[in-house]
């Protein structure tokens, strides 16, 4: 069984609740396009286009806007040129950090991200340094009114390979190419996600027991995560339920 941090499953819930419906909007936007110009506009063809198209109905992002951003993205409409970066990192507690970002500006994205870690009790580090601690999986989030032998039964014979149990919900696990299709299928077989979304999962996990650590950790995570061009944050921490239910409150 891989490693995983609650907080990104926290993190998902709570930003849902959150965050203004444009900056959801406008980060799964700036997926779509990227997807859109690195694999072309035919979501059939472009399996990452398909996933990214999925998400962004799936967040009830109209359609008109997903379809103007694939058109930015193969140039029939002018637009922002956005590249993918990737910055590593420690929080606080030596706990790795992986974040995603998609940017019109790598010296501007590059400055903000070294602002917010140092500010935060953080350090960026140099590419590798952490990345070998992480590995692309798709990650899919269901309620827990499923009972667990069901959907794991399920899963399995969809291609997934790993069922968790995190608290109010639980976390599968797949393919990075396979999350659309194991998500399709599950559906059509009656389990409904709440959430899905290709991800860095870490390999092991760093445990944080102490309180005033791990709220160093959590909201240097939520700094990193409010930047406009970051796209996702992965971290390999273990915070114990109740600092995280605490922290939340």
């Amino acid at each position: 069984m891989s490693g995983h941090s609650k907080w990104a499953t926290t993190k998902h819930r709570k930003g849902a609740q959150d965050k203004a419906r444009a900056k959801i909007f406008a980060k799964l936007i700036r997926q779509v396009e990227v997807a859109a110009r690195e694999g072309g506009g035919d979501i059939n063809a472009n399996a990452s286009l398909r996933t990214m198209y999925a998400k962004a109905r799936s967040a009830s992002v109209p359609l008109d806007t997903i379809e103007k951003a694939i058109k930015r993205g193969t140039g029939e409409l002018e637009g922002v040129r956005y590249e993918a970066v990737t910055y590593e990192g420690y929080a606080p507690s030596g706990v790795a950090l992986m974040v995603e970002a998609l940017t019109d500006n790598r010296n501007r994205t590059g400055a903000d991200m070294r602002n917010v870690f140092s500010k935060n009790g953080g350090a960026m580090a140099e590419p590798g340094a952490v990345a070998w601690q992480f590995e692309r999986r798709g990650v899919l989030i269901f309620p827990k009114t499923y009972a667990e032998d069901d959907l794991l039964e399920a899963a399995l014979e969809v291609g997934a390979d790993d069922l968790s149990d995190h608290g109010e919900t639980w976390k599968l696990t797949c393919g990075p190419s396979d999350l659309l299709a194991v998500k399709e299928a599950l559906e059509g077989a009656g389990f409904v996600t709440e959430s899905f979304e290709p991800s860095l999962e870490p390999t092991q996990l760093i445990p944080v027991t102490d309180e005033a650590e791990a709220k160093k950790v959590l909201r240097l995570l939520e700094a990193i995560d409010d930047l406009d061009d970051v796209q996702a944050v992965h971290a390999n921490v273990d915070i114990p339920d109740d600092i995280l239910a605490r922290y939340e409150g």
